[in-house]
């Protein structure tokens, strides 16, 4: 069974390695979203693969460090591309949720990544 948890947060940045005049070379922000997903076997005594409000306790740190910020001035996330703040994100929640299975995080309402490690 997968289950998952939707989060939000808001975040500037900038592309350092794009070609001059990319219009993501200048500061922009995007309003992020990101899924998170879970797989494992209901717990027989509470049925729940995990407790949604330990999920969330266990992502809140990482989004308090994104949320509100320049992404470009956290440490591992100086070129931070969707793609490269996804594997940041990954390398982060594995070690809390061993049964992490896909992130998928979004820029824009169209446009996102999926990771699955």
């Amino acid at each position: 069974m997968i289950i998952y948890k939707t989060f939000s947060f808001d975040s500037a940045h900038y592309l350092p390695l794009v070609p001059a005049g990319h219009k993501c070379g200048g500061m922009h922000g995007h309003t992020y979203t990101l899924k998170v997903f879970i797989s494992g076997d209901p717990e027989p005594h509470s049925g729940w693969v995990i407790d949604y409000t330990d999920l969330k306790k266990g992502i809140s740190p990482l989004i308090e460090i994104l949320d509100h910020k320049i992404l470009n001035e956290v440490p591992g996330l100086e070129n931070p591309t969707s793609e490269q703040l996804s594997i940041w994100l990954w390398d982060k929640i594995k070690p809390v949720f061993p049964g992490l299975t896909r992130i998928e995080l979004n820029e824009t309402p169209s446009s996102g990544v999926i990771y699955e490690g």
